[in-house]
């Protein structure tokens, strides 16, 4: 299952590389797009559920991975204080294997 890294770049200009098991994300973000907070943080829950969906799937059960990279998002989130008027942007994503 081909497995995807997004990079996201926070309001401070920080840049942070994030895994997905599965090519899913694209249907939630693309390079370049820019989000409100609050939106990303939705998106990004959404993503990596339904990321970690598909290995069930595919394999009978959930990804960790997923889970461990959504936690690590909303920690950051949650550290920078992120409010939702504050833009992140997906400023790379792209294959892995």
């Amino acid at each position: 299952m081909p497995s995807v890294n997004f990079t996201v770049k926070w309001p401070n200009g920080q840049h942070d590389n994030f895994y997905s098991p599965s090519t899913i994300v694209y249907e939630y973000f693309q390079k370049g797009q820019k989000m409100l907070g609050n939106e990303f943080l939705n998106q990004v829950d959404n993503a990596l559920h339904a990321a970690s969906e598909r290995v069930r799937a595919r394999y009978g059960f959930a990804c960790s991975s997923a889970m461990d990279t959504l936690n690590r998002i909303q920690i950051k989130a949650q550290h920078m204080a992120i409010q939702p008027t504050d833009y992140i942007e997906i400023t790379d994503i792209y294959n892995i294997d």
